[in-house]
């Protein structure tokens, strides 16, 4: 490969006609004030900058570019004057169809809001799935309700505040004396079968009529009404 080739990535220097041309279309393209450094710098070192220079200022000599100078700094723009403009009559009709849009905009933005509202509605409303639920819930509740007012309807009498707190104290009574016999029971069990391999134990178990806990039994333990840190579990809850 020749030591000559170009690096990759390096620009061409335009000259001549080119050179011009390409200027002038970057300034027509930008529309905007600049100086020979700018275009220059623009361009990417396409047209040298004392070439920059010289086009600019003939450009402006033709009546492309108009030059203008601020204390010791001269800037080009392109010639407003060659810029095509729109007859009066194209702007009206633009004018008349930017407000026609206008219009069909703030129609389409009021759908838009109204659909809105009524999405996030929808959004807000249970599904049929969710209503059969709730439904669900609600007549399980009646009908507890109805369970727990059967025995008024029917005319039994109420159960007075005084048997209420008796009920309470049998209660507390017999739970706390099979909490005290099941905690005996227990450790002296552990006692009797500490030194037993498992599977001996469970025979002994059986072989004695051991019953234990049935779920039922855990299931309570685990409720609401021996859960009750104070108070009285049963008594009826004032509206």
């Amino acid at each position: 490969m020749s030591s000559k080739t170009k690096p990759e990535g390096k620009v061409a220097v335009l000259k001549g006609q080119e050179a011009e041309d390409k200027i002038l279309e970057y300034v027509k393209r930008m529309n905007r004030p600049y100086g020979a450094v700018d275009v220059a710098a623009n361009l990417k070192g396409a047209v040298p900058k004392a070439t920059t220079q010289k086009i600019l200022v003939a450009l402006a000599e033709k009546g492309e570019l108009v030059q203008k100078v601020y204390g010791k700094t001269t800037f080009f723009v392109y010639n407003q004057a060659k810029i095509d403009c729109l007859p009066n009559e194209k702007i009206t009709d633009l004018q008349a169809e930017l407000s026609k849009i206008e219009d069909e905009n703030q129609i389409l933005s009021g759908q838009v809001k109204s659909c809105s509202t009524e999405l996030a509605k929808v959004k807000t409303t249970p599904t049929d799935s969710e209503l059969d639920t709730q439904i669900t819930i609600v007549k399980e509740a009646i009908s507890k309700v109805n369970d727990t007012l059967l025995p008024l309807r029917s005319g039994a009498p109420p159960i007075t505040a005084e048997e209420l707190e008796r009920i309470y104290a049998d209660w507390s009574k017999w739970r706390a004396e099979w909490l005290r016999r099941r905690k005996v029971f227990i450790t002296f069990w552990q006692l009797a079968t500490d030194a037993l391999p498992p599977q001996e134990a469970k025979n002994l178990e059986e072989g004695l009529g051991i019953e234990k806990d049935t779920p039922e039994h855990t299931s309570l333990e685990q409720g609401s009404l021996c859960q009750q840190p104070q108070g009285n579990p049963l008594k009826r809850k004032r509206q």
